[in-house]
């Protein structure tokens, strides 16, 4: 994508551009973006249970038994989807001040990782870092006095990734946004000779009301109550700090960045694309599925078509990927070559 200034072209009636929109044909002949089974991370959550439980905030999504979470691991793979994230639903009897359950390698994360990796041959698993899940505070990190202690929960976030790398995770993403967790990371790989894990940085993670789905998902919405994370998540209002956020975690050894949320955040993907050039994704969060989904759920709107349409304007602002909970529906979609 280049960002020089664009000539012209001659003025009517020499220049017709409605000629290039009138057929299907040509319309896809000069697509300058495209969509396909490869830009898809699919987000999906599991809990310790047999059963699956429906999420009412995200309207057809839901929490995934470690059995129904490796159906859909297959499944991906068949589509031909790269990677999946995993997001737990904690047992709130098992959640702590210091989210210990995190570290445990034999928790929901670890053991549905290990099902998976031994049930497919050919697609990714990523993990998400970070101690929200596990808290019974709900945030991030270690909660002192009201203060998020960063580099003491940074040493905590060392031993659950090196716990998630250990059971076979692909790619290890710290969401917790504590400074220096990137480089402790890199660096306990390191010396363990975890060598091989990806590192996906949510180098660009904002202090979002997007989110507020995802923490009924995972259970934590109830432990943090009326709090907020401003102390550690970027603020909305600006977009530098996030070039610079992006440029601590590439020196800290991160192999691919993400911006968290997506589509009121495309202005930072275009940015963070030009200014590095390096594998960036987004998150299209919960809240931006629920209104989709919610709206389609209520005849509003065309579900498969506002899918793509948000989906490529991922594409457009420069993103090689997108996390997404349409991942499966799409994917569908264009194997059976049904793309709008």
């Amino acid at each position: 994508m280049s960002s020089q200034p664009i000539t012209p072209p001659p003025p009517f009636p020499v220049s017709r551009p409605r000629r290039l929109r009138q057929s299907d044909w040509s319309r896809r002949l000069v697509a300058e973006n495209r969509l396909s089974v490869d830009d898809l991370i699919w987000p999906i959550f599991v809990h310790d249970s047999n059963a699956n439980a429906a999420i009412p905030s995200m309207p057809g999504v839901e929490r995934l038994s470690i059995d129904s979470a490796v159906a859909a691991a297959k499944e991906a793979e068949a589509l031909g989807i790269p990677a999946i994230a995993l997001f737990p639903a904690t047992d709130p009897k098992l959640k702590s001040e210091d989210g210990k359950e995190g570290l445990n390698p034999d928790n929901v994360v670890c053991r549905s990782v290990r099902a998976i990796k031994a049930a497919t041959k050919n697609i990714g698993v990523l993990c998400d870092v970070a101690l929200d899940p596990y808290t019974s505070h709900g945030h991030d990190g270690l909660l002192h006095d009201g203060v998020i202690l960063n580099d003491e929960t940074v040493e905590l976030l060392v031993q659950q990734a090196l716990v998630q790398a250990r059971a076979g995770c692909d790619i290890i993403a710290p969401s917790d946004m504590m400074d220096g967790r990137i480089g402790a990371i890199r660096s306990a790989f390191e010396r363990e000779g975890v060598r091989h894990v990806q590192l996906m940085a949510y180098a660009a993670k904002y202090a979002s009301a997007f989110y507020g789905p995802f923490r009924d998902a995972v259970g934590s919405a109830v432990n943090l109550g009326v709090g907020d994370k401003r102390t550690y998540q970027m603020n909305p209002a600006n977009s530098d700090e996030a070039l610079r956020e992006v440029a601590l975690d590439v020196a800290e050894g991160a192999d691919m960045v993400m911006v968290k949320p997506g589509m009121p955040y495309l202005d930072i993907c275009w940015r963070v694309k030009q200014a590095f050039r390096l594998p960036t994704f987004a998150y299209q969060v919960s809240g931006e599925y629920a209104m989709l989904a919610g709206a389609a759920e209520r005849g509003w709107l065309d579900r498969t078509k506002v899918a793509f349409e948000s989906l490529l304007a991922f594409k457009r602002a420069g993103c090689d990927g997108v996390l997404t909970y349409f991942a499966r529906d799409v994917a569908r979609m264009i194997a059976d070559g049904k793309q709008p």
